[in-house]
């Protein structure tokens, strides 16, 4: 055993009162944190507004928050992400489709979104892309959300009322469909 070595100095001995002191004070730490912990749960759950000592579900809550609740309740998630696609239609199906066909409704039942086209050369091309558009809208908003897209072609011309018209026809528009 070489005498190089530094012997280790001992903690000094608690006795009774001082013993007690350090295991209150541990105690005190550890009760602090605790409380700090359930402090940050209450305040994230409740977004840090509380209408009284205990939050409830009537305190006030951040707007999307409010709305997304309001969402949940009512069932309206598939509505409300189909809405948000009907936004977004120009990034979901690109510019040039956008600019000629718009989608007019979707029936959350069935499936269906129903889009309008201003020409019947853009409805055709929108069948042919149909398949496509329905799996990108389905991994958008969920799979099975859309089942299928109804295209429509344009709609007739408003009907014109005037001299030059024959009481009872319609003109051209009966070639519309």
């Amino acid at each position: 055993m070489s005498t190089d070595e530094p012997t280790p100095k001992k903690a000094p001995e608690l006795s009774g009162v001082d013993l007690a002191r350090v295991a209150l004070r541990a105690a005190k730490e550890q009760a602090r944190a605790r409380g700090e912990a359930a402090q940050q749960k209450r305040q994230a759950r409740s977004g840090g507004l509380r209408s009284g000592a205990r939050g409830d579900r009537r305190d006030p809550l951040p707007l999307g928050a409010a709305i997304n609740r309001l969402i949940a309740e009512r069932g309206w998630e598939t509505p409300a992400a189909v809405g948000g696609v009907m936004g977004r239609w120009p990034q979901i199906v690109g510019e040039d489709l956008a600019r000629h066909c718009v989608p007019q409704t979707y029936d959350e039942d069935e499936r269906v979104l129903v889009v309008r086209c201003d020409s019947t050369a853009w409805a055709t091309q929108l069948r042919l892309l149909a398949p496509q558009l329905v799996a990108r809208l389905n991994e958008d908003l969920g799979h099975g959300t859309v089942r299928l897209i109804k295209v429509q072609g344009p709609g007739g011309p408003a009907p014109r009322f005037g001299p030059l018209r024959a009481p009872g026809s319609s003109g051209p528009g009966d070639t519309y469909g």
